[in-house]
């Protein structure tokens, strides 16, 4: 887990310091299915500002996830620049002015990265946008063998109702 050290940070109020961080990335949880990290550890722009009260931080970084379709379950890639920020004020009364992401004075920067990348991920994880997915029947892949299967015969047991059905109709 990547962490900054906040001790060292020497800022009056309005100084702003800037670093290259190189930060270690999880692999996710999403939908049942692991998605990967490539690389696990990614270049990001830290920037610290001193505020009157307490600290701004902003991290920037680019993502590129590698996973399964969720329709499909083929090889997808998912891209994603980061941009993020969180306010902490020390001591404060507020839940809302303290980040989670801090701690001891450290600045956890995987967690608050695993986090972001989580906001950011779209709400299906596709090998392409107009992917077809399985075939609910049999299971094959719609995007390499597109086929239908025909209409099977109902249940004998329910003829009485299917009538009654179209005569109602």
């Amino acid at each position: 887990m990547t962490t900054f050290p906040l001790r060292r940070l020497h800022l009056r109020s309005g100084e702003e310091r800037h670093d290259h961080v190189s930060i270690q990335l999880e692999p996710f949880e999403l939908g049942g299915e692991r998605y990967l990290p490539v690389p696990d550890a990614v270049a990001a722009d830290l920037a610290i500002q001193r505020a009157t009260g307490g600290d701004m931080f902003r991290l920037r970084f680019q993502v590129r996830l590698h996973g399964p379709c969720m329709r499909c379950l083929e090889d997808a890639v998912v891209d994603r620049p980061i941009e993020v920020s969180e306010y902490h004020e020390p001591g404060a009364a507020d839940d809302e002015l303290r980040s989670d992401y801090v701690a001891d004075e450290l600045l956890h920067l995987s967690a608050w990265a695993r986090d972001a990348i989580s906001f950011a991920l779209p709400d299906q994880i596709l090998c392409r946008p107009e992917c077809a997915g399985l075939c609910p029947l049999c299971g094959r892949n719609l995007n390499l063998e597109p086929h239908e299967h025909e209409d099977e015969p109902g249940d004998t047991r329910w003829s009485v109702l299917e009538e009654l059905r179209q005569s109602l109709e």
